[in-house]
């Protein structure tokens, strides 16, 4: 084979691995683990991990059914400390545990009841992207309880001073709607870049962890 051809296959070759998605699946429940191994494993650009500390880049697939305390300790740790980006798939998410679910990071949700092999693809393909995958009855109540939350605090003294510039509402406002990054720029006349950059200067600048954090802070301080 010409070293040119062979040069060109490693090329290719390299690419591909490059855009693979290691994948950890955590759960106690056997049952589940295998039916999430199992729904993931044949799909062409996820790579699931046995074993060892998820390095950052990782997406963590959590399994359980509403998220406990133990669950949200995992999630942190998984986020916060290893630097992975989560999936969360849970039966229910009660109204008290709606926020701290966001606020630990979690990008994407999916019930259980919906996890089939495309839904929970397309939500560890989301995470692994930085983008919010969120049902739209969970996003409904977030914009609610957020909205409730914002009310409470209009006009109390000290409240805080808009930290985002029109731009960033605008982008945010598309992101609560549920449109992904190529939906949003093409509805602002943005390149897919400039709205990428948008998302992460801001989260970068008010240490928020990814777009739903970011919803929720912009709906709680009102610029929603």
């Amino acid at each position: 084979m010409p070293t040119s051809l062979r040069t060109a296959e490693t090329e290719t070759a390299t690419t591909v691995a490059r855009r693979r998605i290691p994948v950890v699946v955590h759960t106690p429940d056997p049952l589940s683990r295998a039916g999430v191994l199992s729904q993931l494993g044949g799909h062409p650009v996820i790579d699931l991990v046995e074993g060892g500390e998820p390095r950052p880049g990782t997406v963590a697939v959590l399994i359980g059914e509403t998220p406990d305390e133990a669950l949200l300790a995992a999630l942190r740790k998984l986020v916060r400390s290893d630097g992975a980006r989560a999936v969360l798939v849970v039966s229910a998410i009660r109204e008290t545990e709606l926020l701290d679910v966001i606020e630990c990071g979690v990008g994407a949700v999916v019930w259980r009841h919906e996890a089939t092999a495309h839904r929970l693809s397309q939500a560890v393909l989301a995470a692994s992207r930085g983008d919010g995958d969120l049902p739209a009855d969970l996003l409904g109540r977030l914009i609610n309880q957020v909205g409730s939350l914002q009310r409470s605090v209009t006009g109390r003294p000290g409240a805080p001073v808009s930290g985002l510039v029109p731009r960033e509402i605008d982008v945010l406002r598309l992101v609560a709607e549920g449109l992904d990054t190529g939906e949003i720029a093409s509805k602002l006349s943005y390149s897919e870049r400039t709205v990428k950059n948008v998302m992460h200067g801001l989260t970068t600048r008010l240490h928020l962890r990814n777009r739903a954090h970011a919803v929720a802070y912009a709906l709680r301080e009102g610029y929603l």
